[in-house]
């Protein structure tokens, strides 16, 4: 694969994959809006795992505490901050990972890869974290994470699996909605796409694994690292402007975004 289409896909996935702006969406346009082709399966599972290593670093020490607190949650025990993270974390990916493996199966989640069906959940996702945004409170931090937030969370970033929500964009919405301030909408969300990422890369990473020559797995090596800067990138942004930026800028991004892809999608 050439490099700059390597460097396109890398770039795409790292920059969006943690704003709330759909990464998932904007792979699917680049192919349908530019004459390059589908990168593939295999680029696909690499820019993901780039992108899982990037959160992994940059919440290394939430993500250490969690790893830590798994031996005392497999033996029942959540008496730990860490082992209480661990299980919040799981509770949360069940949705996700439950309904992700339906519509992998029924072949669904291809069919829902159109260009209508991402104008749609640009616009709509975006007016509804534009409203969480704006009517959600403050009063929740982190810390007041618990099992019936993880829960409700966890059913939020399931709707993601439409292309075009989100996942980081719609777990933020319900987080907000249930009075997270922003900066620790923005962290659950993040903490929440390790266990979803890690689910995804592992199921297409295994249906890859029959069809990979060497030369792929150059190329794949290659996206892995570059979309891993770019999502640092991405987040240390994000998270640095939540201090005092709303998330009005990506709101408009999304329904201008949202629009075009319609008129394209109707004309």
């Amino acid at each position: 694969m050439p490099l700059l289409h390597l460097f396109l896909v890398a770039v795409i996935q790292g920059l969006t994959e943690f704003l709330p702006v759909s990464s998932s969406a904007h792979l699917i346009l680049l192919p349908n809006l530019t004459s390059l082709e589908d990168q593939g399966q295999t680029i696909d599972v690499a820019v993901h795992v780039g992108t899982l290593v990037a959160v992994m670093i940059y919440f290394w020490t939430d993500i250490r505490l969690a790893i830590l607190g798994i031996p005392r949650l497999v033996t029942g025990r959540t008496d730990t901050e860490g082992s209480r993270l661990a299980l919040l974390l799981t509770v949360a990916s069940v949705p996700v990972v439950a309904f992700g493996l339906v519509l992998h199966m029924t072949g669904l989640d291809i069919a829902m890869r159109s260009i209508t069906v991402i104008g749609w959940a640009m616009l709509i996702f975006g007016l509804l974290l534009y409203w969480s945004d704006q009517a959600g409170g403050t009063h929740k931090a982190d810390r007041d994470w618990n099992l019936q937030d993880a829960m409700v969370m966890g059913v939020w970033q399931a709707v993601a699996l439409i292309p075009g929500t989100s996942r980081a964009g719609i777990t933020i919405t319900g987080a907000r909605f249930m009075g997270y301030n922003r900066h620790d909408s923005a962290k659950l969300a993040m903490l929440m796409s390790i266990p979803t990422i890690a689910a995804s890369g592992v199921l297409l990473g295994f249906e890859s694994v029959f069809t990979t020559n060497i030369s792929i797995l150059k190329d794949a090596l290659i996206a892995a690292v570059l979309a891993c800067g770019a999502a640092l990138l991405a987040l240390s942004l994000m998270m640095r402007l939540l201090q005092s930026v709303s998330y009005t800028p990506y709101v408009i991004y999304r329904i201008i975004l949202g629009v075009i892809l319609l008129v394209i999608a109707y004309s």
